[in-house]
């Protein structure tokens, strides 16, 4: 949910994405790249995401990876089942009366 959010806003390389989430959570989500290109690879092959090669910011040739329109729906879904989630959660938490 987090990768098609970020890439929702741009498209940008793996390594790039990583620092992405970090940067955007400060730095408590980090992203393994053990756990990142398995994953972008499975929403590729989802339809989830395109892909195109560029070059990164220092001269690297990079894939860089872009949310599609069926992507962009799958998103839609995970954001209202996670806050559907979060509203459980909650009520769960919520502090004992005694």
């Amino acid at each position: 949910m987090m990768v098609l959010q970020c890439l929702r806003r741009e498209p940008m390389h793996g390594y790039r994405l990583a620092q992405t989430i970090g940067q955007n959570s400060d730095d408590l989500l980090q992203v393994e790249e053990g756990s990142l290109y398995p994953a972008l690879q499975r929403m590729l092959k989802a339809g989830w995401l395109s892909a195109e090669w560029g070059v990164s910011a220092s001269n690297r040739r990079v894939r860089v990876d872009r949310i599609t329109p069926e992507g962009r729906k799958r998103l839609e879904g995970e954001v209202s089942r996670f806050g559907r989630m979060i509203e459980g959660i909650s009520r769960v938490m919520k502090p004992v009366r005694p």
